[in-house]
């Protein structure tokens, strides 16, 4: 058990949930407010307080904000949004472009590996992003997103940069897989949540258009790849890929900022050790997991989100399979990515105004299920089928990924989304390393019959996925039939 820090509480508190007992998720606090309002400077008056650094269960929800804070708009609302929409271009670009990637390495230089040795690359890469999410929510929550953001946009690039010179499997992990991935998940917890610090009543909707930027990135990267290797050959064509990454992460760095009325005064730590715990155990907090609403959130989304990196990692090499060129095999992620931005934007808006966002991502989630069942398993030899299933499945994945963070949002206090958000992908992690390689694995040879069998592995995730957010949503409103 980690120890108790003896930290000092507010005699009065802005949030009204935390009139219960002070956790450490708003960090080291020296200051009270005073009056009215909720951030003037603390006065003397403060009372003694034992607070374990690993907060008991949370109960809190939106519900428990002061909207007012939130201006769901206006000019510095909607600058951080197109920092948060640029700065996910390349980072989420690069992740939806995956099976561009691996279509072609895997048929030029690592010709000779096995699926299975190749799925490591793509495998490590998708924990490593997962897993630095997690590091990020502590400091995001206390001290906002400016320094994660331009520490994980030079990493960024620079493991680019190396990744255009690999040739072998290891090469390759540990530029793009470890530098990459690293780098990757350090500028997704920033730029997610400065957005929930702007909006709360559209957040739903401002999600899903900064989130478009990662389809915006998955039509361009493929298109860009496809013309820039047959032109330059494969070195350059990453490189100049990662100095469009450079300058669009610039633009994020500069826009991409937090509200700052959202985050809670915070003292100065009084030790090394005590700024440590904070930052090191504080980036995580597995008592989360004792909420059952939150467990089955992040069991959703972690299944759900597996299912569809799996499948755009390996949909080029399924689509060569079939018959279908190298190039055709690269149209069809394309298509696919630039259906997502509907797929990001429409459910977006409905939900926030109409169903709800968890009644839109089981829906959604369990559509691509039976998308995968019913048309890409019986007919993904049929060269229409298999067009529109790209289509349909585009639209489907885009708005279970867009709706991800408003689900984790809406059981969450804004001061704590970050490192919510984080810990739900701390099981994300734990999730991915073994699920791609055991799609390598199903898919061995790549023969139409080991291809089918990976389609239902895949399918079955993100149905269990889409069963886990429906029990979440039962125990948040039970079975009635509402918007949430």
């Amino acid at each position: 058990m980690i120890p108790l820090l003896q930290l000092k509480q507010p005699a009065t508190l802005a949030w009204k949930a935390t009139r219960q007992k002070l956790s450490n998720d708003n960090g080291p606090q020296t200051g009270s407010s005073s009056g009215s309002k909720t951030r003037n400077r603390p006065n003397s008056a403060v009372i003694e307080q034992t607070v374990e650094l690993w907060p008991q269960q949370s109960k809190v929800s939106l519900e428990d904000e002061d909207e007012t804070n939130f201006p769901d708009g206006g000019l510095p609302a909607y600058m951080a949004l197109l920092g948060s929409f640029m700065g996910l271009l390349p980072a989420w670009g690069v992740t939806n472009s995956l099976g561009a990637l691996e279509g072609y390495i895997s048929k030029h230089q690592l010709a000779s590996s096995s699926s299975s040795g190749v799925s490591w690359i793509f495998s490590i890469y998708l924990t490593l992003f997962s897993a630095s999410c997690v590091l990020t929510g502590a400091y995001f929550d206390r001290n906002g997103g400016f320094v994660p953001l331009c520490v994980g946009s030079v990493v960024f690039v620079c493991g680019l940069m190396a990744t255009a010179n690999c040739q072998t499997i290891w090469q390759f992990i540990l530029s793009f897989s470890v530098v990459t991935g690293l780098a990757t998940g350090a500028l997704t917890t920033p730029l997610i949540g400065c957005i929930a610090t702007w909006f709360s009543r559209k957040r739903a909707m401002a999600t899903s258009l900064a989130t478009i930027g990662g389809s915006l990135g998955g039509i361009v990267f493929p298109l860009m790849l496809k013309s820039l290797y047959e032109e330059v050959g494969f070195p350059w064509a990453i490189r100049i890929m990662a100095f469009v990454c450079l300058a669009c992460l610039s633009v994020a760095c500069v826009f991409a900022r937090v509200n700052e009325k959202t985050r809670p005064i915070r003292g100065e730590f009084r030790s090394r050790s005590e700024k440590i715990r904070f930052y090191v155990l504080g980036s995580f907090n597995i008592r989360y997991f004792q909420d059952r609403k939150y467990l089955l959130t992040t069991l959703a989304f972690s299944l759900a989100e597996n299912s569809i990196m799996a499948t755009n990692t390996f949909i080029a090499s399924y689509a060569m399979t079939r018959g279908n060129s190298e190039g055709k095999a690269f149209t069809l992620i394309t298509v696919s990515n630039a259906v997502q931005i509907l797929g990001r934007y429409i459910p977006g808006y409905i939900s926030d105004k109409y169903t709800g966002r968890f009644n839109t991502v089981i829906l959604v989630s369990c559509f691509a299920g039976i998308l995968n069942l019913t048309l890409l398993l019986p007919f993904g030899g049929n060269q229409k089928v298999l067009w529109a299933y790209m289509i349909l499945y585009g639209f489907a994945s885009g708005s279970v990924m867009s709706l991800t963070a408003v689900c984790v949002a809406q059981i969450s206090r804004t001061c704590d989304f970050g490192k919510r958000y984080s810990t739900s992908y701390l099981l994300s992690a734990i999730m991915t390393l073994p699920i791609i390689p055991i799609c390598g694995a199903i898919i061995g040879k790549g023969t139409v019959a080991e291809y089918n069998k990976f389609i239902v592995f895949t399918s079955v995730l993100i149905l269990v996925g889409s069963a886990c957010y429906l029990g979440a949503r039962y125990l948040c409103v039970g079975a009635k039939m509402r918007k949430f």
